[in-house]
């Protein structure tokens, strides 16, 4: 299942990943290897627009092929996240909440950049309805089929 949030914080980019990664931390993740399956995964995407740590170290993780991302691990936060917009996962989501988002490096909305993704990899993403009640509209919940 994959899910996209939005929401408001006063934390600062390295402070709220801390957070998010004491959060994956107290439902049992372990960081042991890169890419190895987990029990939950929670990315930083984008906050405020902000692009770190700069734009050149930006770009060059957007334009990393995927061999290399899967053995190099960035030394900072990198943001809004290098893979983003390669990920009908994440923008299926994303467009359902904020269809006019714009990625700071690619000045290109969340729908755009969804657009521009092959059918096949957004045909088997459709929303579900999560077993819990009482969440925010700001939050939709997918599932690969």
């Amino acid at each position: 299942m994959n899910a996209v949030a939005e929401i408001d914080t006063v934390l600062d980019p390295d402070a709220l990943l801390m957070r998010l990664h004491e959060i994956e931390a107290s439902f049992g993740r372990e960081r042991a290897t890169r890419w190895a399956p987990r029990t939950l995964d929670l990315d930083l995407l984008d906050l405020g627009g902000m692009v770190l740590p700069d734009v050149a170290i930006q770009s060059a993780w957007r334009a990393l092929p995927p061999e290399q991302q899967s053995r190099q691990a960035p030394d900072d936060l990198i943001l809004p996240h290098p893979r983003l917009q390669d990920r009908a996962f994440v923008l299926v989501p994303l467009v359902e909440i904020d269809p006019d988002w714009v990625h700071p490096g690619l000045m290109l909305t969340a729908r755009q950049l969804l657009d521009r993704l092959p059918e096949a990899e957004k045909a088997p993403i459709c929303p579900i309805s999560p077993p819990w009640t009482g969440l925010s509209a700001l939050v939709k919940f997918f599932q690969t089929q």
